[in-house]
C-alpha cells in the first residue's frame, strides 16, 4: 500500500514519465531520506524531464546548470562582486543556492568543479572567499551522468559519487509506453501543467516523519550482513563504508514511510539495496557489474 499522501505526487509524475513506477519510487525515497540521486544514462530518456518535473511538484525553486568542461566554481557558487559606491564587496549567489540544482551532464565539467558541490551536498553550506554561507532547506542535488565512454566526460571520483544518496537508471521506454511519446509529441510540454503538491515546510515534515521510521534490530543486523558481504576479499576493490550503510538504514525507512509502513522490513532493503550501494563499489573481476553482484548477494545473504 501506498502512503495516501504520495498518490497526488505519483499520479502527476505517472503522466509524465510512462511506465516507470519503480524507478519514480526509488527517487521519491531518495528525496525522503535527504538524500542527492545521480541519473546515468544515455542522452534522450527523459533524465531532465524526470528530474523537472519531480521539482514542480515538490514545489522547489529549480535551476537547470549545463556543466561543460570550461565551468568555473564560482559559476556554481557565486562571486564577491566589488560595489564602487560604497566600497564593499557584494556576495552574488550562484545557481547551488536554488532548493533543487540539476546538475546536467556532470561528468563533463572538470574535477575542481565537481568537487566544488562536495560541501553543498553533505554540509548544506558553501564557502567562498573564506565565508561561509548557509544553503535554502530542504536541498536537492539531482545530476545526470553520460555513461564515461563518450567523449569529454571526467569520471566522478569516489569521493563525489560517495555523496549521491542513489545512482538510477532511466533506461529505454517499454514499446507501447515509447509508442505513446511518438503518438503524443513528448513530455515536456505537459511540465507547466504540473500542480505543487508540497512545500519546503511539508517536505521537510515527511522528511522527519519518515527519519523517525522505527527500525529493529534484526533489520539492523540484516543490513550490516549485506554491507559485510560487500568486503569479502575478491567480490569488490573497496567494501563498502559505514557512512554507505548509514545510507541503506535512511533510505530503507524512507521506502517503508513512501509504503505506509511504521517500521523497517527486510523488502524495504532489498528495494533500495542495488541502488543505494552499487555505484559505490568496484568489482575487481571487470566482466562482472557491481549490481549483478549485489543482485545476487540478496539472494545468499540470510534474513535475520
Amino acid at each position: 500500500m501506498m502512503n495516501p499522501k504520495l498518490d497526488p505526487i505519483f499520479k502527476q509524475l505517472n503522466a509524465l514519465i510512462l511506465g516507470k513506477q519503480q524507478l519514480l519510487e526509488q527517487i521519491v525515497t531518495c528525496v525522503l531520506a535527504r538524500g542527492h540521486v545521480l541519473l546515468n544514462d544515455v542522452p534522450g530518456v527523459g533524465k531532465t524531464t524526470l528530474a523537472h518535473a519531480l521539482a514542480a511538484v515538490l514545489g522547489m525553486g529549480y535551476k537547470r546548470v549545463q556543466f561543460t568542461n570550461d565551468m568555473l566554481p564560482t559559476d556554481l557558487l557565486g562571486v564577491n562582486i566589488f560595489q564602487p559606491q560604497n566600497g564593499e564587496f557584494i556576495f552574488q549567489p550562484g545557481p547551488v543556492f536554488n532548493p533543487f540544482l540539476l546538475a546536467d551532464e556532470i561528468n563533463r565539467a572538470s574535477p575542481k568543479l565537481q568537487s566544488a558541490l562536495l560541501e553543498a551536498m553533505e554540509e548544506g553550506q558553501v564557502s567562498v572567499d573564506g565565508k561561509t554561507y548557509h544553503l535554502p532547506q530542504p536541498f536537492l542535488v539531482v545530476a545526470t551522468q553520460n555513461p564515461v565512454e563518450q567523449l569529454g566526460t571526467y569520471p566522478l571520483p569516489e569521493s563525489q559519487l560517495d555523496r549521491f544518496m542513489m545512482c538510477l537508471s532511466m533506461g529505454y521506454p517499454a514499446e507501447k509506453e515509447e509508442k505513446q511519446l511518438y503518438l503524443s509529441g513528448g513530455r515536456r510540454q505537459y511540465i507547466p501543467k504540473i500542480k505543487p503538491i508540497t512545500n519546503s515546510k511539508i517536505l521537510q515534515q515527511w522528511q522527519a516523519e519518515a527519519a523517525e521510521t522505527t527500525i529493529s534490530p534484526a533489520a539492523a543486523e540484516y543490513i550490516y550482513r549485506l554491507v559485510q558481504a560487500t568486503r569479502v576479499p575478491g567480490r569488490f576493490a573497496v567494501g563498502l563504508s559505514p557512512r554507505a550503510g548509514l545510507a541503506v538504514v535512511r533510505a530503507a525507512k524512507a521506502h517503508a514511510w513512501v509504503h505506509a509502513r511504521a517500521h523497517v522490513l527486510p523488502e524495504d532493503v532489498k528495494a533500495i539495496w542495488v541502488a543505494v550501494a552499487a555505484h559505490r563499489l568496484q568489482p575487481i573481476q571487470s566482466q562482472q557489474d557491481s549490481r549483478t553482484v549485489l543482485t545476487e548477494m540478496l539472494d545468499h545473504v540470510a534474513v535475520v
